[in-house]
Parts: structure tokens; sequence; C-alpha cells
């Protein structure tokens, strides 16, 4: 085998390893809410994939939340131009939108208590996200506006 084939599948296998490692969920950020121990804006996973509940899930805390206890599921959107980029790039990126999706879960905890979290939401995440929670909770999703609803809904 060539030298420079060799490194290249090496490269390969490197960069596509984290494909094929079976991470599940849904890759998001903890904006912020009543989660213990996270820091806002930390990198979680989401995954709905269990019987029971959602887990939630930092490098440092995993949060099993009971489906039935889910009681306010929100999708909003934020769109925004791409100034900076424009600036510092081109003003081509002025034409295109920047979409940030968020998704408030809210649930009540082993003693009862209201407790939320809002995520940001990665955009191929989205979809499949909210159809998941309708389906597993038994919720439907609360659009926060019409921009939202058809983003949300395709």
């Amino acid at each position: 085998m060539k030298p420079s084939l060799l490194i290249f599948s090496v490269l390969l296998m490197f960069v596509l390893s984290p494909l094929r490692a079976g991470e599940s969920g849904s890759r998001v950020k903890y904006m912020g809410g009543t989660v213990t121990g996270v820091a806002n804006k930390s990198s979680a996973r989401i995954e709905t994939a269990e019987e029971d509940g959602l887990r939630f899930s930092t490098a440092k805390t995993s949060v099993l939340v009971p489906y039935k206890d889910v009681n306010t599921l929100e999708y909003g959107l934020k769109v925004s131009r791409r100034y900076v980029e424009a600036a510092l790039i081109s003003p081509v990126f002025l034409l295109g939108k920047k979409k940030t999706h968020f998704l408030t879960i809210g649930y009540s905890d082993q003693s009862g208590a209201q407790q939320a979290m809002v995520l940001q939401v990665e955009g191929a995440d989205i979809r499949p996200l909210l159809v998941s929670l309708e389906a597993r909770t038994g919720r439907r999703v609360e659009f926060q506006d019409d921009e939202a609803r058809k983003a949300g809904k395709g």
C-alpha cells in the first residue's frame, strides 16, 4: 500500500469515527433553566429513545425526565442577518439568514416542583426531536409565532 494512501486512510478513519461511534440523541446547548450543576451555554445531548423518559446529558450531569412529567413543550426560532460575516467576509452574507432553534421543556420534578430547561438545538435535529417529544409525551408543541410553526412543521 502506498504511504500516501495509508495516511489518507488513517486520517479518514479518525474523521469518520465520531460519526460511527453510535452517539444517539441530538446535540444541544443548554441555554438556561433549573437543572442544577449545569452552566448556561453548556454542550449537551438530549435522547428520546428510552421508553420511560428523555435523558439530558452533559459531560458531568445526566438527568432523566419521565415523559409523564413533561407538561410544556415550546419551540421558538430566532432569525437574524449575518452582519458579522458580511462585514468580515462578503456582503453576499446579507442575503442569507441565520436561524437559531430553541426548545423549552417544562416538567415537574419528583417533589412536584416546576422545572424547565431551554435548549438551543441544531437545525437538522429540531424536526425529528419535536416529533419524537410529541409522540412520547402526548403533548403538543406550542409555537412562539407563525415563523416558528412553519419551521417546526416543515
